[in-house]
């Protein structure tokens, strides 16, 4: 998939906190503040040499926290599609649980202690972990749909079998 042209920040993001998140940049800032260190004798440790670094790093930070923020924004919003599709390309998942990003932190706790409480059943021992309702159904529709699937593979084969023993049947 080619990249939005119009998406200017985002592109600037990207590369800027790449670039900053590098060795190199690491270094540099390293040798920055070790050079503002050494300086501090020979300009008398001065308000203006504490500004100096103070100023620097304050606007620095504040930038940053932009850039950082809107490529994790990216980054979370990629990973959601991601997850998402697994989820809906899963037999046996519950398509309920897409875009659950957008969902109230209650309806989340709810989600997640009915995951816990699922968690403790396998530990426990437990060889079928079910839930009520929705799940039972969801299973259910799972095992029809397989059962279909075999029928239809078993059928494939069937006239696959006939037409390499007669290849003139349809």
């Amino acid at each position: 998939m080619a990249k939005d042209k119009s998406d200017w920040f985002g592109q600037f993001a990207s590369q800027t906190a790449r670039l900053a998140g590098s060795p190199a940049a690491f270094g540099i800032a390293c040798a920055i503040v070790v050079g503002w260190a050494i300086s501090g004798p020979f300009l008398g440790f001065s308000d203006v040499w504490q500004l100096t670094i103070n100023t620097g790093t304050t606007i620095i930070t504040f930038l940053m926290v932009f850039i950082i923020q809107n490529t994790q924004n990216r980054d979370a919003e990629a990973m959601h599609i991601k997850l998402d599709e697994l989820i809906r390309a899963t037999i046996d998942a519950q398509n309920s649980m897409l875009d659950l990003e957008d969902l109230s932190q209650k309806e989340l706790d709810t989600h997640r202690k009915r995951y816990e409480a699922l968690a403790r059943e396998a530990r426990l021992g437990a060889t079928e972990t079910t839930t009520e309702g929705a799940d039972s159904e969801l299973h259910s529709a799972a095992n029809a749909l397989k059962k279909r699937a075999a029928k239809t593979s078993a059928k494939v084969a069937a006239k696959a079998g006939a037409r390499a023993r007669d290849p003139n049947a349809s």
